[in-house]
């Protein structure tokens, strides 16, 4: 015979994880300064016109 698993508390389990990975993100995503988010757009439209300037036109 086998452990007895009580399968609501393994899927509260897995629950609270995703929870906690959607929460990760969320941290990363919009737990940031202004002066930081700002920055990430100034690189992010560097880089977008970098890329632009290197395409060869026909």
């Amino acid at each position: 015979m086998g452990d007895v698993v009580n399968l609501k508390l393994h899927r509260k389990r897995k629950d609270r994880a995703v929870k906690e990975d959607q929460a990760a993100e969320n941290r990363a995503k919009f737990g940031r300064k202004k002066a930081e988010k700002a920055l990430t757009d100034v690189e992010r439209q560097k880089l977008a016109k970098d890329l632009d300037g290197h395409k060869r036109e026909e």
